[in-house]
């Protein structure tokens, strides 16, 4: 009977609520989960760039891919996925993508948010939220993203959609900011060509523009034991290897002189990088196989696993240098290096190979190597980042987040210290209700404090997808709840936050007490029924989290099964169907307290099979519990002890009601009994 009320409210919210979804449905959105990045089409591009004309597009790969724009032979910016670059996911864990496209003077010209399997955004949001929010990051300048000095402000966090529409924010930022650095848009993270400061190559080295190894003729003796004519013994250099990066004037000015390093640098290919090698001794890093195969094949540059050849094509041989306290090298070369991944800014390696012939006519060779990493002093200093948005929550929510944490220590002394408390049966009371009025007042209206099964779900699917931090402290009184709830699941059990701080919860049990003091009949389940009952709510459960793997969208709909955002969060300013589905629940649990909660709540049963894993045991019986006596068992207003007078624990909600009837003289016929034997 339960089933079919509930499908019926169900399916008639969900028929009258489909104006709410129905703009998703013409939103142009691609509402799946495939891993690959949703291109840009040409009218998407002149959108965004808000062109008259067609643009033409074309894809770049790279570290940081995307799409070309042009029109007329000129480039009109760049755009790119935030899917693709950053591996951007919603609430969900699920992609989300947005199409973000930045002008050549480094300024957002639009997004538009392209595919997403986020529930939030299919109810209660409508394509033109969404879309309003996505383009108020137009004119945005990436060189003052939060608008300190002439650029506009960021646009407002959609309520009820903090997490999604945060999530969107840092992504768009994050991808816009990367793409321009990566193209040139702005300065940041490329090589400083401007700056100059006259050094010797003593400074050079000090600071790591210049690195150098030896290698002495012994050490390469033993190397080369078999190397025919013999090595000789010595400590003088076989090789001394020495490799600069030439790109910044203040190390290829410096090493070259003024001339030599604008000739250079003039005939520089596209995305080609300057490689000073200087060495002296034995051995020569050139040789001259060079001159017939066109490769140095005794050296090799390698970065991130991947090898750069160094070959006859803009290679210079120098023959003298300016600087004058370098190195006695024999040899000086400079060598154009680049090519699809390489990024003069990560480390690298010189490789020299050394080889010499056997008295077997075999080679015999070793490998001596020189890490380099271009210092950070030439390297240019990106724009500033906009801090995460879950740094601004939480500095603007930090005294929301101080109030949640103070209700949640003095739940935990009123549980730690619950002894006394329960001996005083008023003081009990006033206590109790007194917490749930705060419970359901400030933390649930206020607030909006209410945990979900949603969050249950999302939390599973980020645990499968890519867990980020980030995605659950843009909601700080959330992930505030939800931290001590954790806790209290390890020493209590699931009562910590379904008896205290649910703030439907509080609203039930505060309805039903207000009925019982106006005499409205309450109705006692019987504990076989209740037991079948409670099937209800594992299978929601476990349905939801189940069709949350097919689709988020489809469990989303389905969880609207809990009334807490209709209730709670939204304050029953809904469709009608919503509100009476809350009011149906709310009238039964007039007559049977915390209705929902014993056999409906999806989220209670989610916390019940964590609680199985709690620590101690809290509340105490007696002997004669359940055998002599079953007082408690009528008085817990949650059915959650059996006949014979143990306690549920996936059941109890810590209300502390029968220790209260456990310690009251007046009431329990144990103290009764042991009182009256005391008197006679």
């Amino acid at each position: 009977m339960i089933r079919s009320v509930l499908f019926t409210i169900l399916s008639a919210f969900c028929i009258a609520g489909s104006p709410l979804m129905a703009p998703a449905q013409n939103a142009g959105l691609v509402l799946h989960d495939e891993a690959v990045a949703v291109a840009p089409t040409r009218e998407v591009a002149a959108s965004l760039f808000s062109l008259t004309e067609l643009p033409n597009i074309i894809h770049t790969k790279g570290a940081v891919p995307g799409w070309e724009v042009s029109q007329g032979g000129e480039s009109v910016g760049h755009i790119a996925s935030t899917w693709e670059i950053i591996q951007s996911a919603g609430y969900s864990g699920r992609p989300l993508d947005v199409l973000v496209a930045v002008s050549s003077n480094g300024v957002i010209t639009g997004a538009k948010l392209v595919r997403h399997s986020e529930p939030i955004l299919t109810l209660g949001l409508s394509d033109q939220d969404i879309a309003r929010f996505v383009a108020g990051f137009a004119g945005i300048d990436l060189l003052d993203p939060d608008g300190t000095r002439s650029g506009p402000e960021m646009p407002d966090i959609i309520s009820r959609a903090t997490v999604t529409t945060g999530v969107i924010r840092d992504s768009i930022l994050r991808t816009a900011r990367l793409l321009a650095i990566n193209r040139g848009l702005v300065p940041g993270g490329g090589i400083d060509r401007l700056n100059f400061e006259p050094r010797s190559w003593a400074q050079l080295e000090a600071t790591g523009a210049v690195a150098g190894t030896t290698v002495t003729l012994s050490e390469a003796r033993a190397a080369l034991a078999d190397a025919q004519p013999p090595i000789p013994e010595g400590s003088a250099p076989f090789i001394a290897l020495w490799v600069a990066l030439a790109d910044p004037p203040t190390i290829g000015r410096n090493i070259l002189g003024a001339t030599q390093f604008n000739r250079t640098t003039a005939a520089l290919g596209p995305d080609a990088h300057v490689l000073f090698v200087g060495s002296h001794g034995l051995y020569s890093h050139r040789g001259t196989e060079w001159r017939r195969s066109g490769s140095f094949d005794r050296l090799m540059v390698t970065q991130n696993g991947v090898d750069y050849p160094l070959t006859e094509e803009g290679y210079t041989r120098i023959d003298k240098l300016p600087i004058q306290d370098t190195p006695p090298f024999k040899e000086r070369s400079l060598f154009q290096i680049g090519g699809d991944g390489f990024d003069p800014i990560q480390p690298f390696t010189l490789t020299l190979t050394a080889t010499r012939p056997t008295a077997s006519g075999a080679d015999q060779s070793f490998s001596v190597s020189q890490d380099y990493h271009l210092p950070a002093e030439f390297v240019q200093a990106p724009p500033p980042e906009a801090a995460p948005l879950w740094h601004r929550t939480w500095e603007d929510k930090k005294y929301a987040v101080m109030s949640v944490a103070a209700m949640q220590i003095t739940l935990t002394l009123i549980l730690l210290f619950q002894e006394p408390l329960v001996r005083r049966k008023r003081l009990w009371m006033v206590l109790r209700v007194g917490f749930l009025s705060v419970t359901l007042v400030w933390l649930g209206w206020v607030l909006n404090g209410q945990l979900s099964i949603v969050q249950v779900v999302a939390f599973v699917q980020s645990l499968l997808t890519g867990f980020r931090w980030e995605t659950f402290l843009i909601e700080p009184v959330i992930f505030t709840l939800w931290a001590g709830v954790a806790l209290g699941l390890l020493f209590w059990g699931r009562g910590v936050f379904c008896g205290w701080l649910c703030p439907f919860g509080a609203l039930q049990e505060l309805s039903n007490l207000v009925a019982r003091r106006l005499g409205v009949p309450q109705i006692t389940v019987p504990h076989a029924l209740h037991e079948r009952l409670w099937m209800i709510k594992y299978t929601l459960f476990m349905a939801i989290l189940a069709l949350s793997f097919y689709s988020m969208k489809d469990a989303l709909i389905l969880a609207e099964a809990e009334p807490f955002k209709t209730a709670i969060s939204m304050r029953m300013m809904r469709a009608w169907p919503f509100v009476l589905f809350v009011l149906v629940l709310l009238f039964a649990g007039l007559f049977i307290e915390r209705f929902y909660c014993r056999f409906m709540c999806p989220l209670g049963a989610a916390l019940a099979i964590p609680a199985k894993l709690k620590i101690f045991d809290w509340l105490h019986r007696r002997p004669q519990c359940g055998r002599e006596c079953r007082l408690c068992e009528t008085k817990c207003t949650v059915g959650a002890i059996d006949p014979i007078g143990r306690i549920n624990p996936n059941e109890c909600v810590l209300c502390l009601r029968c220790q209260v009837v456990l310690n009251d003289p007046e009431t329990c016929p144990v103290l009764k009994r042991r009182a009256r034997a005391k008197a006679g």
